[in-house]
């Protein structure tokens, strides 16, 4: 790649990161109302998202190995129960990441 290419490259990335952290801004000023299929997509997309999450990370688990799904399903219900404890995301990903890699690594 050249380097106009690359300066173009670099540009088109900048102007579409910045466009999608002000866009929201533009159209949805303080004092407007946000449209109700907005607010609703806020509520269901966070759900949706890590529901399929979920489905990726546990899709090619293999009932039939050494460790049966051992490791996933502690590492799952670590997350879980990090959720219901903290009410919050990132603790139960980082939690149950973490938890998944060291059954992994050391035990399974």
């Amino acid at each position: 790649m050249s380097t106009g290419q690359m300066t173009i490259t670099f540009a088109l990335v900048a102007a579409a990161t910045a466009a999608t952290r002000f866009l929201p801004y533009v159209l949805f000023p303080e004092g407007r109302k946000v449209p109700a299929v907005v607010m609703y997509l806020g509520k269901v997309l966070g759900p949706a998202v890590f529901g399929m999450l979920v489905v990726y990370c546990l899709r090619n688990v293999d009932m039939a190995s050494p460790s049966h799904g051992i490791p996933e399903l502690i590492a799952c219900l670590v997350t879980v129960a990090l959720y219901v404890w903290k009410r919050n995301m990132v603790l139960p990903m980082a939690g149950g990441t973490l938890c998944y890699m060291i059954l992994l690594h050391t035990v399974f």
